[in-house]
């Protein structure tokens, strides 16, 4: 009898440890594939300053502006990500001259360094949606040292511009998004008011913070 519970006991221990890892698994290949998607809808922007000083974080933005009304005259008849990112690699000179002189013209004599490929990101909020931290296609610009604080919005689809105290995104910026996700994937971004779904962020979250070594 006592052999027979401990073969019990062990079969429900193995059980318990099979479904554990079936659960496990089953999140991380739904994070896998949902953040594949929603990276694959975007392409950001990532400018760090050369330090946290006042002057540097200034200059910084002053930097962001130029790029970004540069960038939105090159791409504002563009309708994907595919070719917002080729418009960026055909003009990857232009940024660095026009972040360089805008430096200059400030003042400064930093150097820049353009970047345009995968970059880690944080969990963001543009208005009322908001992107799961995660690996996503961005221009990098590293002003200087690249010690300060980094800032980060989305160029394409264009949110760089939005008003972030209205919580506001217009409909046509959300209809890009959209176009490239399912129904699940774009509620995941937009909709806070569902236990649900907010459930699902946190562990797409989780993950991803886990893997971009952020917890």
């Amino acid at each position: 009898m006592k052999i027979f519970k401990n073969y019990t006991f062990k079969r429900i221990i193995v059980l318990l440890l099979l479904l554990t890892l079936f659960v496990i698994f089953s999140a991380i290949s739904y994070v896998s594939a949902v953040s594949r998607d929603i990276a694959n809808s975007v392409f950001r922007l990532h400018v760090i300053a050369n330090s946290d000083k006042e002057e540097d974080q200034i200059l910084k933005l002053k930097v962001r502006d130029s790029l970004l009304s540069y960038m939105n005259d090159l791409t504002k008849n563009c309708s994907s990500k595919q070719e917002v990112i080729q418009i960026a690699k055909e003009h990857e000179e232009d940024f660095k001259q026009i972040a360089e002189n805008t430096i200059i013209e400030n003042g400064f004599s930093y150097p820049v360094s353009i970047e345009i490929g995968d970059t880690d990101f944080p969990t963001k909020t543009y208005g009322d949606i908001s992107l799961p931290a995660g690996t996503y296609d961005a221009l990098k610009v590293k002003i200087g040292e690249a010690n300060g604080k980094n800032w980060w919005c989305v160029m394409f689809p264009p949110l760089c511009f939005i008003d972030v105290s209205s919580g506001i995104v217009p409909d046509e910026s959300k209809e890009e998004i959209k176009e490239n996700l399912n129904d699940e994937e774009y509620d995941l971004i937009s909709k806070t008011d569902n236990s649900q779904i907010n459930f699902k962020f946190k562990l797409i979250e989780f993950f991803q913070n886990l893997r971009l070594g952020q917890n």
